[in-house]
């Protein structure tokens, strides 16, 4: 029989006092909503952006204004070189990572038979090799401290494509596949390792920009609506805190119950 597991009481269970999260892409929409909400738990965050020091000063600004904790670092995470600085710098800090969020990404429309091969690896690279690369230094060290937990952001098109976005959903499928190889090895130290995939999530100007794709989510989301930030926010927390103390490797849609509509 298995050790009887202590059982966090209901307050806690959402709770991520005492920890340190990594969210990368911290600049950006969605990743401003990930990393306001696990502030809001109690984490301690460390929000990193590529190119935008604004959006990720307007993160951690808006975590200070609820009393949380946060700090910015930059790097340029298809550079493996870039990411092992900044774990570095991390961890001279005094208090190493132990929940990530692997956010960053990048997502155009291009049809496939235009892509040329730098338009194709660019994209893996921003939202496959990006992960990779987070998730070895944060696994290097996460043994080191006794587990942890990284929860990658996936997409609904790693399952059901879209036109325009085969590089795109090729990377966000092995995603979701590295998602489960990394509890196959790593579960067993104590490492848990779950993803998010999100439907069309509410933003600035989409409905002006995409009326067409937003009017056919509409007619087609079970739920009938676009997704907000803090409804992957909240899937993200839940997956980091005790209340998933023994689900590793399962990946959460979050898209208002559209993988459950018919295709035909």
């Amino acid at each position: 029989m298995n050790d009887a597991v202590a059982v966090p009481p209901i307050a806690d269970l959402l709770s991520l006092d005492g920890q340190r999260a990594l969210v990368t892409g911290g600049s950006g929409n969605i990743g401003q909503g990930i990393a306001l909400r696990l502030a809001e738990a109690g984490a301690d965050i460390v929000v990193h952006f590529h190119a935008d020091a604004g959006g990720a000063q307007e993160t951690v600004d808006a975590i200070a204004a609820i009393g949380g904790k946060a700090g910015s670092l930059q790097a340029n995470l298809t550079r493996p070189g870039e990411v092992a600085a900044m774990f570095e710098e991390i961890d001279a800090s005094g208090r190493p990572v132990n929940c990530v969020v692997n956010n960053a990404g990048a997502y155009p429309v291009q049809p496939f038979a235009d892509m040329s091969a730098g338009d194709w690896q660019r994209v893996m690279a921003a939202n496959l090799d990006s992960a990779v690369n987070v998730s070895q230094e944060a696994i290097r060290r996460m043994r080191e401290h006794g587990g942890g937990r990284i929860v990658n952001i996936a997409s609904t098109e790693g399952m059901d494509p879209a036109h325009g976005h085969s590089h795109y959903a090729a990377g966000k499928a092995g995603l979701l596949m590295l998602t489960r190889s990394l509890t196959l090895e790593y579960a067993a130290v104590g490492i848990r390792t779950n993803a998010v995939s999100p439907g069309l999530i509410e933003r600035d100007g989409i409905a002006d920009n995409w009326p067409d794709g937003v009017r056919r989510w509409l007619e087609k989301a079970p739920l009938a609506r676009m997704g907000d930030t803090a409804d992957v926010a909240d899937a993200v927390l839940f997956l980091l805190s005790p209340a998933s103390r023994w689900i590793s490797g399962v990946n959460l849609a979050v898209d208002g119950g559209m993988s459950s509509a018919p295709r035909w």
